[in-house]
């Protein structure tokens, strides 16, 4: 695959330690010389080797990491840490081998002891569900910030230390990444990291080798059956970060079924929060009044205490995302009273989030929206959120991820029919499925639902913008759902630029509104 590859946060002054140690510690079946050599990172690709690092080879799709040992070797790794087979393959790099029956399994805790991980003193805050996993992580950063405390993040749009970041390619970085982002957060003094954590996380040992001081769940919908099962195996790997060896506390949303089984189900102390006056728990969020620009939210907690604030940012699901960073910040010791006296000062939660009904458009014109949304239930709710702010039409332009969960498509396209008064259908990232079909499953959807609807089919997303940009009139809404923040469109393997953000900025000017 090509395309630019994001770049990832170490130590800038990494302590070594002793390889032979490393064995010791974890058990490992040493093969070759490894007196006298020293440690000082660790690596799952050739590409990110620096000198000092242990590699690491597992099984892939279409090859063995081990395959690429002399190439690590080249880049400057000192030994392999693979399995047996791995070994066998790594045998004439010149590299020695730790082997384990699971390397990837055994990743997390390696990387932890190579990095110290248990000698930072930052708060973590793990975040996980459907929708909402990187609003929440961003606004526990803003919160912490208003708060005047040092605090990073990694969530799918990028990874933050302090004033430091960089783009990121998975929701939740493997386990070496994550393990050296601490480590320089470390170094930078990060006193809290808000942590964004997929079931994929979970399920792949990527989260392994951390214990998270604070877990949240937002909510659990239709999304990633190409990787379970059924939905009850997907709740079964949300399910698994509210267990004693995953975090110490939870919070939890208990809107739905599934937020309830995770509350009854959890062997940690936890929380909950609702939304609706119908569902007991402990924290309630209450929406106030919902505009373009903010959302007004009060939230009201045990023995009467209670915050009134605002984000600015549009949708009742928004003041959902920032009563549980708030709930969570609670629940790690932060004070309530501490956290309004700072939110009255600044006017509110000072937040930006990337790509998440991110308003790009200015005073005249068609209000424009710029979602990640790309899910059903994401598409349902954002809709009704534009509808409420919107006197005129809602114009919807959305795509379908190719190569990923089949069974969502059909009822996208009809969520988008029936919240919309004009919908286009675009490509989004085909990757090596056919675009048209993608587009076909979601038009389908959208015509069983509503036979006459206003529906286009415009396979490049700018010509698709634009179109449904010409179908604007003030007042009107243009909601394009699905790149969010990405900058870049995967198609048969390749990372073509593109940024749906600027390209509608650039149409808005375009068409005069800007």
């Amino acid at each position: 695959m090509t395309g630019p590859a994001p770049t990832a946060l170490r130590p800038q002054h990494p302590a070594s330690r002793s390889l032979s140690g490393l064995v010791d510690a974890f058990g490992l079946d040493a093969r070759g010389d490894i007196d006298g050599l020293e440690v000082t990172g660790v690596s799952l690709s050739t590409a990110t080797v620096q000198p000092g690092d242990l590699y690491v080879g597992v099984p892939g799709r279409n090859a063995h990491g081990a395959s690429f040992a002399e190439a690590a070797r080249e880049a400057g790794a000192i030994a392999i840490l693979t399995d047996e087979a791995g070994a066998i393959i790594a045998a004439g790099s010149g590299l020695p081998a730790l082997v384990t029956p699971d390397a990837r399994a055994a990743l997390g805790d390696v990387a932890a002891w190579i990095y110290r991980t248990d000698e930072n003193p930052a708060t973590l805050f793990a975040v996980t569900g459907t929708n909402g996993k990187t609003s929440v992580v961003y606004l526990i950063y803003a919160i912490l910030g208003q708060l005047g405390v040092v605090a990073g993040l990694t969530s799918t749009a990028e990874r933050r230390v302090g004033g430091v970041a960089v783009m990121s390619s998975l929701t939740t970085p493997e386990a070496s990444e994550l393990h050296a982002l601490l480590a320089r957060m470390r170094e930078a003094e990060v006193r809290a990291v808000g942590v964004e954590v997929s079931a994929q996380a979970l399920s792949r040992h990527r989260v392994d080798g951390l214990v998270f001081d604070i877990a949240g769940f937002t909510n659990l919908s239709h999304d990633h059956l190409d990787d379970y099962a059924s939905l009850e195996d997907y709740f079964q790997a949300k399910l698994e970060l509210f267990q004693p060896d995953r975090s110490k506390r939870g919070v939890v949303t208990v809107d739905s079924a599934w937020g309830k089984r995770i509350a009854d189900s959890s062997r940690i102390p936890v929380t909950t929060l609702a939304t609706g006056s119908e569902v007991d728990a402990e924290w309630r969020v209450t929406v106030i009044e919902e505009t373009a620009e903010r959302t007004i939210f009060a939230l009201e907690g045990p023995d009467g205490r209670r915050l009134e604030t605002n984000v600015p940012l549009l949708g009742w699901f928004m003041a959902a995302n920032a009563a549980l960073a708030i709930v969570m910040l609670v629940e790690s010791g932060f004070d309530l009273d501490a956290i309004a006296h700072a939110l009255d000062r600044d006017g509110g939660i000072d937040v930006y989030i990337p790509g998440r009904t991110e308003r790009i458009s200015g005073e005249r014109g068609p209000t424009v929206y710029i979602d990640y949304g790309h899910t059903p239930d994401a598409f349902l709710n954002t809709l009704d959120a534009v509808r409420k702010t919107t006197n005129g039409r809602v114009i919807m332009v959305f795509g379908a991820d190719g190569d990923r969960d089949t069974t969502k498509r059909a009822e996208m396209g009809a969520i988008a029919a029936r919240g919309s008064d004009a919908v286009v259908i675009t490509d989004f990232h085909p990757r090596f499925e056919d675009p048209a079909t993608i587009r076909a499953a979601l038009l389908d959807g959208a015509r069983a639902a509503v036979p006459d609807g206003e529906f286009y089919e415009i396979p490049d997303p700018r010509a698709a913008f634009r179109a449904a940009l010409a179908l604007a009139k003030e007042g009107d809404s243009v909601l394009y759902a699905g790149p969010g923040h990405e900058d870049y469109q995967e198609v048969a393997g390749v990372k073509l630029p593109y940024s749906a953000r600027d390209d509608a900025r650039l149409a808005l000017r375009e068409a005069g509104w800007m």
